[in-house]
């Protein structure tokens, strides 16, 4: 629980950084195989979107031209509204810089698990349902801010530079050193950066199952939960600026000085 409050606070360690990756890994591995079940689209996959735009536009198939433009456009402004929040944020001196991008993630995934498909899958001018933008932006806002954090150390929304980085720890592990090499020339693994990234794999492909059987099974509803967890995670160090803030103060005052003027009246 005590890692849960620190989790998006403004003060950051290595091992702070390692739990909300786990965390926001479990998170987009639910929302991506999730949505594939709905929209036939991983919306975290932009090196796909970036394929799908060169082939058909060799192929002059506009419609799936627009579509790519469109999930591609929703996840930069994701990854860029998560930068906007974060140094307006830092500028203020606030304690919730981080945790605003997820709570805007869960408000709106709380949109996405209880308005459903009727609503949400509206026709948008890039050729593809309104479902594809939000959740393309869900995952470049959560990408964003993971890569700040940890200072693009670790990715949570795709897992092609993780599995890449796991490769070559492993890679490193297996190395058979000649006898006699020195010490600094020496082949050696980075045991924490291998757990990490076999971590965060794991994490993601959880999540993945869990999002799957939740939209089988469930429906649109079952993101509820996520939306709520990510709620927990960012709310303290929100409250911690609500409380700090001067304009809560005076309110706070000014509604005990009422309070006392009607008791006494009373």
């Amino acid at each position: 629980m005590r890692r849960l409050r620190v989790l998006t606070g403004r003060h950051r360690t290595p091992s702070i950084n390692r739990w909300l990756g786990f965390l926001l890994a479990f998170v987009a591995g639910a929302v991506n195989a999730g949505g594939f079940l709905v929209v036939h689209l991983y919306t975290s996959h932009m090196t796909g979107f970036v394929s799908m735009l060169a082939d058909h536009l060799v192929l002059g198939n506009m419609t799936l031209v627009l579509g790519a433009i469109g999930a591609l456009l929703a996840f930069v402004c994701g990854a860029a509204t998560t930068a906007i929040i974060v140094n307006w944020s830092r500028q203020r001196g606030l304690h919730a810089g981080y945790a605003l991008p997820l709570l805007l993630e869960a408000a709106l995934l709380l949109l996405f698990g209880l308005v459903g498909a009727t609503t949400l899958n509206r026709a948008t001018p890039f050729a593809v349902p309104f479902t594809v933008l939000l959740l393309a932006f869900l995952m470049g806002l959560q990408n964003a801010l993971v890569s700040k954090v940890s200072s693009s150390q670790i990715r949570t929304t795709h897992m092609t530079g993780v599995i890449t980085d796991l490769g070559i720890e492993l890679g490193k592990l297996v190395y058979w050193n000649r006898v006699g090499t020195p010490a600094p020339a020496r082949v050696c693994a980075n045991r924490a950066r291998l757990s990490l990234f076999a971590l965060l794999l794991a994490m993601f492909l959880a999540g993945g199952i869990v999002g799957a059987l939740g939209f089988k099974y469930i429906g649109f509803v079952w993101v509820v939960p996520l939306a709520a967890l990510l709620f927990v995670v960012s709310l303290p160090p929100l409250m911690r600026d609500v409380a700090g803030s001067g304009r809560w103060r005076a309110l706070v005052l000014r509604l005990g000085r009422v309070l006392t003027m009607d008791a006494r009246r009373h």
